[in-house]
């Protein structure tokens, strides 16, 4: 007879990561920086703003509309915060090609177009419509206690354990640019084996083998020793084993990066924000979009949704989708789909998620206190699966009502 579970279909799944200096997150911090900036100044502010980094140059682009004295004060900071962002992210020195100091800011932001805000400033804060059309994702699952698909998750610890050795000074010729790629062997809907991590990162001439022009191999050796392998060790050890296979700086050198090396945009790591591929993606960008935006506010909640009912073990998957019509307070549509992994009967749980959840952008924007000054921390390391009082759309407090309410 063939062994328990011998018959179940395996597949192998990859998702990426990319660090702070990495150019698209640079921009996407700064565009979150400004958010926090004015929304911190006037929490009514209305923020859309793309930012494009390359070399020596800052371009903040994007509509704003803020309210009172305090928040036009905010905006005349807009080109400091974002030389500020930059110093924090690590690129401080012009021979790298990026300075905080050196590079130029040009500032094209413009007031947000009536014919927009009249669906979203309402007399009645309950009738605050959507700030836009769209349809948005929420994704959560059992790999991992972060209830985040595996290969995201160690994807995002290995960028960001590669910028704290890089921040406390334990690997000193490491630079901020860097992106991790990690392929999962799955047997169903378990992740079985970790099979391959890629690591490409910034770093200066010290470790290059002058004979061969590329990383040394002792260089190779230490990544994997304290970048990789507390990575795994912290997200997966089981998986741990001798037999992973290491793709390190893979091309063989890397010391030209940053927005040096490849030009940065606002919202263009969308799949490294959210769940790595795994579900779907509805398209929308969140940095640089206040939460009156439903591309991020609903999507946050959709997070939240399938993150408490698989919390509450109704499922030990779940997609939620939600989708709403400009200037619309109620979502035009709402769907969960756990994918055939529901413990009971998916109507149960869809009407469940109604009457437990609000869902119009007011309401959304209270439950989960989004009128703050949180979002240059989510650009980076990705916006879900994170800890910490800002992250409310990580919280499962309602998983126990969710239960009861299924009858559970």
């Amino acid at each position: 007879m063939p062994a328990l579970g011998q018959n179940i279909p395996k597949h192998l799944f990859t998702s990426e990561s990319v660090t702070k200096g990495h150019p698209d997150k640079v921009s996407d911090q700064i565009s979150d920086a400004i958010v926090d900036l004015l929304i911190g100044a006037d929490p009514k502010a209305h923020v859309a703003c793309e930012t494009l980094v390359t070399t020596g140059l800052v371009v903040l682009a994007g509509e704003v509309t803020v309210h009172n004295l305090k928040g036009e004060k905010a905006l005349l900071s807009a080109e400091e915060t974002a030389r500020r962002v930059v110093r924090d992210i690590g690129y401080d020195d012009s021979s790298t090609g990026f300075d905080y100091r050196s590079c130029a800011v040009i500032r094209t932001l413009h007031s947000q177009s009536a014919d927009i805000a009249r669906g979203v400033d309402r007399k009645k804060k309950k009738d605050q419509g959507a700030g836009d059309q769209g349809i948005m994702f929420g994704f959560a699952c059992r790999d991992t206690r972060e209830m985040m698909p595996l290969p995201i998750q160690l994807a995002h610890r290995l960028t960001a354990r590669l910028t704290d050795a890089r921040e406390n000074g334990e690997i000193r010729w490491l630079r901020p640019d860097g992106k991790s790629q990690v392929t999962i062997e799955y047997r169903g809907n378990t992740p079985t084996k970790l099979l391959t991590v890629v690591l490409s990162t910034q770093h200066d001439e010290s470790v290059i083998n002058p004979r061969t022009d590329t990383m040394s191999q002792k260089a190779r050796e230490k990544l994997i020793a304290k970048v990789v392998k507390p990575a795994i060790m912290d997200v997966c050890p089981k998986l741990w084993s001798n037999r992973i296979r290491y793709h390190i700086n893979p091309t063989g050198k890397f010391v030209i990066g940053g927005p040096n090396g490849d030009t940065g945009l606002t919202g263009r790591k969308i799949i490294v924000d959210t769940y790595g591929g795994r579900g779907s993606h509805g398209g929308g960008a969140f940095s640089g979009k206040d939460p009156s935006k439903v591309d991020r506010s609903a999507s946050y909640m959709a997070r939240h949704i399938a993150k408490n009912i698989v919390a509450a073990r109704l499922a030990e998957a779940c997609e939620v989708q939600l989708s709403y019509a400009i200037g619309v307070a109620e979502p035009t549509s709402v769907l969960v789909d756990c994918g055939g992994t529901e413990a009971v009967d998916h109507r149960k749980i869809a009407k469940a998620v109604r009457d437990t959840f609000p869902l119009t952008p007011a309401e959304i924007i209270d439950y989960l206190n989004l009128l703050r000054p949180i979002y240059e921390e989510t650009a980076r390391n990705g916006h879900f699966g994170r800890t910490g009082r800002n992250f409310t759309w990580e919280k499962t407090s309602k998983s126990g009502q969710l239960r009861k309410a299924c009858g559970l």
